[in-house]
């Protein structure tokens, strides 16, 4: 038995976090290890399912669940099964609304949902042997402990945001953290791997003074979950984050694979956007080479009235051509009403307000010469590929993180304000500086120079290529000994159904 599992064939159970910016490299990673010989199977909440789905088709009345988001890409020959999860909540129910109560269960509830799942799939397929799980999820050990699967965690954000996450009890106990008094302000110059790093370059959670929110406790019980995983693979590039990874690599092991995106950067065969996309295409190609600002602050976040409406106005002051991504919840989701009275009317066939679109497509198309930005992890990377710099306005989580990287450590971005608050002013002479402003080409450039790292690491023998391959080499090796105990909890499942 032990021989013939030797050469079982990988499948991995792949588990994102519910949310658009979790799910996009989730796919991407399914699609290339799918095409790396691994068999895949996918699992989405009912909730995103129904969302992606929706905004993938014209007829909203269509069977939800016969919507096999990965159809097209078995039928270019790759073994990916498509499953969903009920998250404990009605389809209907307002997820973004209702924040903290959903994240809530996700964090208390959503297990026991994923114990029924994964057991109904490991006994009907015994071949599954890996799970690989996002790292916010607080469950992975139990699962991949009950059901004798390879325990991967998936992380989605840069390794810097993944280090300090890592040492929060280093934070702690000098005063820069879950402190109840006098928190320490000065440079943080004690975590391995970061040279120093300002508490306002902290992910938000970790400035945050009330450390018992929801979000809070999930990071602290994922940042224990992660230290008892098999594996940790990061969506990022050795050569970026050298020193940080250097520093993971002494307490884990982590492998630097990004960045994964589709095959071909565009062009995938897996739908994953939660909106309808509008197409851009056109009103680009009317407008002059490296002449559109792109606007987007990403999925997620959320932002005041007060702070759109100035975001506005620069826009229409500084006389740059603009497409701006605006969702309907950006506010909130029961304000859907944000802009100056008859704005759209004002800025005419120099700017674009649309709901959503394929942000790759955007970025890529030549017209498009910067990036005002939430700076997502996801967005950074794909405008890095595309030699895009960046106007940068974080709004949560790992965003103020990212910034730094961005603006302090590689250069090829500033900040949108640096004050507390937005002023239009503000806002069209950083559109200005960055668009038409001479220093800006130095940024240009070297923006070019990180995407050469990018494409070199992804290179065959670049270093995410050699780390992809020690990845699934160190997996391998540890099927075997986990597979022998699934094939005995196959058979003592099937041994209690017959009694």
């Amino acid at each position: 038995m032990e021989h013939q599992n030797s050469h079982q064939k990988p499948h991995a159970i792949l588990f994102p976090y519910p949310l658009q910016g979790h799910v996009n490299p989730f796919v991407n990673l399914a699609i290339k290890l799918a095409r790396n010989g691994f068999t895949i199977t996918f699992i989405n909440t009912q909730s995103i399912h129904q969302q992606i789905s929706k905004a993938g088709r014209s007829n909203i009345n269509d069977d939800i669940e016969g919507n096999d988001l990965f159809s097209g890409a078995r039928k270019s020959g790759l073994d990916i099964q498509y499953v969903t999860i009920y998250d404990g909540f009605s389809i209907d129910f307002d997820r973004s609304l209702n924040h903290d109560e959903f994240f809530e269960a996700i964090m208390n509830n959503f297990g026991f949902h994923v114990d029924e799942l994964v057991g109904k799939l490991v006994l009907s397929n015994p071949s599954i042997n890996i799970l690989i799980v996002d790292t916010f999820y607080v469950w992975s050990s139990t699962i991949a402990n009950k059901y004798n699967l390879v325990n991967v965690s998936y992380w989605t954000e840069p390794a810097l945001v993944l280090n300090l996450y890592y040492h929060m009890d280093l934070l702690r106990k000098n005063g820069h953290y879950d402190c109840i008094e006098n928190k320490r302000e000065d440079i943080i110059d004690y975590i391995p791997g970061v040279k120093a790093i300002k508490p306002t370059d902290l992910p938000s959670y970790l400035q945050s003074n009330d450390t018992n929110t929801v979000v809070n406790r999930i990071i602290k019980r994922a940042f224990k979950e992660v230290k008892n995983v098999d594996f940790i693979i990061c969506n990022t590039v050795q050569e970026l984050e050298s020193e940080t990874i250097a520093a993971l690599l002494q307490y884990h092991s982590i492998y630097p694979i990004g960045p994964i995106f589709s095959p071909g950067f565009i062009n995938t065969s897996v739908s994953t956007s939660l909106w309808s996309e509008s197409d851009c295409t056109d009103w680009l190609d009317a407008k002059p080479h490296g002449s559109v600002l792109y606007v987007s602050f990403g999925s997620y976040a959320h932002t005041s009235k007060e702070t759109i409406v100035e975001i506005a106005h620069g826009l229409m002051i500084s006389k740059v051509n603009f497409i701006w991504v605006l969702r309907p919840d950006i506010v909130s989701s029961d304000e859907t009403d944000y802009l100056p009275f008859g704005y759209e009317d004002s800025i005419k066939d120099r700017g674009l307000i649309v709901p959503w679109c394929c942000q790759t497509a955007v970025i890529s198309h030549s017209a498009v010469g910067g990036f005002l930005t939430h700076c997502g992890w996801n967005s950074i990377m794909e405008s890095i590929w595309c030699s895009v710099p960046f106007i940068c306005f974080p709004l949560l989580t790992d965003q103020f993180t990212n910034r730094k990287l961005v603006v302090d450590d590689w250069k090829i971005g500033f900040n949108l304000c640096d004050k507390g608050s937005i002023r239009r002013d503000e806002v069209a002479e950083k559109v200005k500086f960055l668009m038409k402003g001479k220093e800006a080409e130095e940024m240009k450039q070297r923006i070019k120079k990180i995407r050469k790292e990018l494409e070199d690491g992804l290179a065959i023998n670049g270093s995410s290529q050699v780390n992809f391959t020690k990845f699934m080499d160190d997996l391998e090796s540890k099927i075997p000994k986990k597979n022998v105990l699934a094939v005995k909890f196959e058979n003592q499942q099937l041994n209690h159904i017959v009694k």
